[in-house]
């Protein structure tokens, strides 16, 4: 289903591991053993507006009072621990709590902006729970997740690797009265801290010193180990072989989105499809897995200069040098793209 999550499990997501469990077990003994307990983690904007219940910004914005919310956020989180293995965990923490905080303030002004404009009340209708940073991450998932088309329907309309991602929130946006608030909240949010507006990044951010302590007394609890037990794209008996297959496959994918991208055009525009254009070669290369004693009639061109910088943001991830080295000259010194392919095989 997340096509472009990578490879599944939490392996280098300690955060997300964590978001997915402690609040997700938290909303299940509230709904199923403390019942009575969940008026103290209600979202009600008026009570901190009148009676000064700060305490609801934090209770009443941690934990899901509604099992269909735990849900859908919690697939969500698995889907974007993406952005924590390429940015790092404090790098993701801080986005989540600058977008948290923002988003805060943003409900405020939507609400009372609602209710001068329709004269309707929402402030004791919020929806509970780590909803807006869920949203806040669709922002992010837009502009940096590259999108690969797996089908075509209907005409111009196509399912890519992003799509049941989108559907996914869209469930979420509709499943409340005034959910919409928080989830307009948490994009407008999303938007300011990506864009860096006003260097809020600076300001909200977890500190050197608290990572590092959470990374000494949490990391190891909710650490997972690497996966080792995942079927391989390629069937090829040796590792060569398969590193062969799977360049073979990104090559596939990227000429087919290639292809629709032509045909869009011609359609709007009419005429011939230029297939030269459309489809250069991406690479010359040789297997070595399958010399037969003759060489190649064709000069195999010089792989293209690779950044030494990607290379070592890929390595960090956790990824060799050797497949790092591969996925960004397949991909053209494309590090979104080469970081995709990387965590998909």
């Amino acid at each position: 289903m997340f096509t472009s999550t990578g490879s599944s499990g939490l392996y280098k997501a300690p955060l997300s591991k964590s978001l997915l469990l402690v609040p997700s077990a938290l909303s299940l003994l509230l709904a199923l053993l403390l019942p009575h307990c969940q008026r103290f983690f209600v979202y009600d904007l008026q009570s901190v507006r009148d009676e000064f219940q700060i305490w609801r910004l934090i209770c009443g914005r941690i934990i899901c009072l509604d099992l269909k919310d735990t849900i859908c956020s919690s697939l969500l989180i698995y889907n974007f621990r993406i952005f924590e293995r390429r940015y790092g965990s404090r790098k993701f923490a801080s986005f989540l709590l600058g977008s948290w905080v923002l988003s805060a303030l943003v409900d405020f002004i939507l609400v009372e902006a609602v209710w001068y404009s329709f004269g309707i009340t929402a402030s004791r209708n919020l929806p509970s729970g780590f909803l807006a940073p869920v949203f806040a991450l669709f922002v992010p998932f837009y502009c940096s997740i590259p999108r690969v088309q797996v089908a075509q329907i209907l005409g111009p309309l196509s399912i890519t690797n992003k799509t049941l991602i989108y559907i996914l929130g869209l469930q979420l946006f509709t499943s409340g009265s005034y959910i919409w608030i928080v989830a307009i909240s948490g994009l407008i949010s999303g938007v300011c801290y990506h864009n860096e507006t006003l260097q809020i990044h600076q300001v909200l951010c977890v500190p050197g010193w608290m990572a590092k302590f959470f990374s000494w007394t949490l990391e190891p609890i909710f650490a997972s180990s690497e996966p080792t037990a995942e079927a391989r794209i390629g069937m090829g008996a040796t590792v060569d072989i398969q590193r062969q297959q799977r360049m073979e496959l990104l090559d596939r994918q990227l000429m087919l989105s290639q292809f629709a991208q032509a045909r869009r055009q011609r359609q709007q525009q009419g005429g011939m499809i230029n297939w030269n254009r459309l489809f250069p070669p991406l690479r010359q290369r040789r297997n070595i897995n399958y010399q037969d004693g003759r060489r190649s009639e064709q000069q195999a061109s010089p792989p293209p200069e690779v950044s030494e910088e990607q290379v070592a943001r890929l390595m960090e991830m956790g990824f060799s040098r050797g497949d790092a080295l591969e996925a960004l000259r397949a991909s053209n010194n494309d590090l979104n793209v080469a970081t995709n392919f990387l965590l998909q095989h």
